[in-house]
């Protein structure tokens, strides 16, 4: 949870080497406020998955037998096995292979505007749930940090579902076990969780990862992230997926 790190809403993997179908696909999740990488081959694709983390991937399997093990490769990632995959097919046949190899959803030529927004549409609640289980919301409030020997005052520069990002005046040593406090003021949420230092600099901050959050404090967490990652977006992508009264 490195606090220099930028942060885009919906980070997109387009696994194709046809033209038309890449910009058919990036204009689509552009307009869903997807940041989308294009890989022209297996070999690459594989690699990217290996490195980085994606809220959705799309595979075209024109690409040969071989794109159906990205889609495999997918499920085994440790950083993208639950990532929201489509397979871009031609017909019952391969899509029926596509979803056996892990593949969400599919996309079945001929492409259309209309069909590959309605499908992309009915899957972008499952993206921005899996968009928020990773989002690091920045933030500027107190919080206090207390380890065996003293308690501190340090910053919370940023929060996730799974833990934040601080400054402190003093360093503090990776593997170390701290007990973490905090509110959120505008939600009045209160953070109050046995934590673990992952990682630390010079400058003075640090990440830690909550160990055990209580049912209640990770169900507020992820109602408040939910929130602030809606507002991140456009007005017109998050009126898609905001429920309708």
């Amino acid at each position: 949870m490195d606090p220099s790190s930028t942060e885009s809403p919906v980070r997109a993997l387009l696994v194709s080497n046809d033209p038309l179908t890449v910009e058919q696909l990036s204009r689509s999740l552009k307009e869903l406020a997807a940041s989308t990488e294009v890989c022209s081959d297996i070999s690459s694709a594989t690699r990217v998955l290996n490195k980085r983390r994606f809220e959705t991937v799309v595979v075209d399997l024109r690409l040969g037998e071989t794109a159906k093990e990205v889609l495999q490769k997918v499920r085994l990632s440790p950083s993208n096995h639950t990532t929201v995959a489509f397979a871009i097919t031609e017909g019952t046949k391969e899509s029926a292979q596509a979803f056996e190899a892990g593949s969400n959803f599919v996309l079945e030529r001929p492409l259309s505007p209309t069909s590959v927004g309605r499908t992309l549409q009915a899957a972008y609640g499952l993206i921005v749930r899996e968009r928020r289980r990773y989002f690091r919301c920045p933030t500027s409030i107190p919080a206090s940090v207390r380890d065996d020997t003293e308690q501190m005052d340090c910053h919370a520069v940023n929060i996730s579902e799974s833990g934040m990002a601080i400054t402190t005046p003093v360093s503090l040593k990776p593997g170390t076990q701290v007990h973490v406090k905090s509110t959120i003021p505008d939600r009045e949420i209160e953070i109050n969780a046995q934590s673990e230092i992952c990682w630390s600099d010079e400058k003075g901050r640090a990440g830690l990862r909550f160990l055990k959050p209580s049912d209640e404090q990770l169900s507020d967490l992820r109602d408040w992230l939910s929130r602030m990652l809606e507002n991140s977006l456009p007005e017109s992508v998050a009126l898609k997926f905001r429920p309708r009264i």
